[in-house]
């Protein structure tokens, strides 16, 4: 297509035609997000601002599942590790649940770790064929007596289906004792699947067949969706990334039809992540991470945000967060961005404070007010959509698998921020982002 100005406004839309041509895109909401909080310390520079403790992983780590209750864990070849949350990091427990009663699982690849049941329960997903991203079913480990209880499968209407992600019903659903119900995804279909048999409670794993999750609701889309990644809200909407770059907003009233859908900017969106309140959208792509602003005027005057209404005119163009062309290359041709995240928060009227993101051997963080500050130095004299290339770089010596903060509540009464947990496969890392008063 040539790049005309009518095939702009056919390829985006009138509403997003700010997505292209960012001179015109209504900043206005930008400017009211900022958040004058004074509990937010900017990022310095100096790498002697940061201290941390390290202990070996027993190698082959393969995911990290922060809890913000007692515990969190670390999902390797042979099983799930327990460590304790601390103020100061996460600090291994010695107790391990072995796969199986103890035989090693090294052949279980996995996509995806879920928390359930205040944290008493974890999921895992692994592809059903080696290569592919899809699963067929997940294993329910019991972190407290320390087997897998139910091995689940993925089915509709008596057919197999498989799943590409999993997530919680909300940002803190995994704190609920009773929480029943978790969301699935694929490259067409978003869902809902219910652990309560109708039959009553689920017979023991060796003596019966795996189980079938109940499908609650949801919607089979019939093309062109490419769905890659899902994320919910802390009242449950969903925001979903796409193979073609596009992000869909959900209400929690409907997965059939898409409120708000942000058009790509070319690349895949590989992960996405939303704030607790819904207004900020996070997608990440190999090269890039996309901030998007969800909030908008209705005809009354309202502000709402696109999970709740249809974002008409003028909306906010997005921010891209990028690293500079030099640790670009010192990052290496063949790294790509990988597991963007916002800092975690499970309650009303708290504000997430950094974002980060992983990629080969680098934890790069942002300070998140400094990138919805519009004034701010690096978009100055910037041409077309505005980069932040202003974060701080976390170092490994060998490349990160997972990199998360912390529960909000472990931020020290000393520090802005809770600790930076950092897993690479043989370590794992508790980073405090200021070293002030220690």
């Amino acid at each position: 297509m040539e790049a005309s100005e009518e095939n702009k406004v056919k390829v985006y839309g009138k509403e997003f035609i700010g997505w292209v041509k960012p001179e015109v895109a209504d900043d206005s909401m930008w400017e009211d997000a900022k958040d004058h909080s004074t509990d937010s310390t900017p990022l310095k520079g100096s790498r002697g601002s940061i201290e941390e403790f390290e202990e070996a992983a027993n190698g082959g780590v393969q995911s990290l599942a922060l809890g913000a209750l007692d515990n969190s864990f670390l999902v390797n070849d042979i099983g799930v590790h327990v460590y304790r949350n601390l103020n100061r990091g996460i600090n291994g427990k010695g107790i391990c649940v072995k796969y199986d009663g103890g035989g090693n699982a090294s052949n279980l690849t996995l996509k995806k770790t879920l928390l359930m049941r205040a944290e008493t329960n974890i999921m895992l997903m692994s592809p059903a064929n080696k290569g592919k991203p899809n699963a067929t079913g997940l294993k329910q480990v019991d972190i407290e007596t320390g087997k897998i209880v139910t091995e689940w499968k993925f089915e509709k209407d008596g057919t197999d289906i498989t799943m590409r992600d999993i997530t919680n019903d909300t940002k803190g659903s995994q704190l609920d004792p009773s929480e029943s119900t978790f969301l699935g995804l694929n490259d067409k279909i978003l869902c809902q699947w219910d652990m309560r048999e109708k039959k009553g409670m689920v017979q023991d794993i060796a003596t019966s067949g795996s189980p079938v999750l109940h499908w609650t609701q949801g919607h089979q889309f019939s093309r062109g969706t490419n769905f890659q990644c899902f994320a919910s809200t802390g009242d449950g909407s969903i925001v979903v990334g796409s193979l073609d770059g596009k992000i869909r907003l959900y209400s929690k009233a409907s997965m059939r039809q898409a409120k708000t859908a942000f058009p790509g900017l070319g690349s895949p969106i590989t992960q996405v992540d939303v704030t607790y309140d819904g207004k900020w959208v996070l997608g990440t792509t190999d090269t890039y991470l996309i901030l998007i602003c969800t909030l908008f005027t209705d005809k009354d005057g309202k502000t709402k945000t696109g999970f709740t209404g249809r974002m008409g005119n003028r909306i906010p163009a997005p921010r891209l967060l990028k690293l500079t062309p030099l640790d670009s290359h010192l990052a290496g041709n063949d790294n790509k961005f990988h597991g963007g995240h916002f800092s975690w928060v499970t309650e009303n009227g708290k504000q997430e404070r950094h974002v980060v993101a992983t990629v080969g051997k680098f934890s790069v963080v942002w300070d998140f007010q400094q990138v919805k500050n519009t004034s701010h130095g690096c978009y100055r004299n910037q041409q077309g959509l505005k980069s932040c290339y202003c974060y701080k770089i976390v170092l490994k010596d060998e490349s990160i698998v997972e990199s998360r903060f912390m529960h909000d509540k472990y931020a020290g009464s000393d520090l802005p921020e809770a600790p930076l947990i950092v897993a690479t496969p043989l370590k794992v890392s508790s980073i405090s982002l200021s070293g002030s008063g220690r």
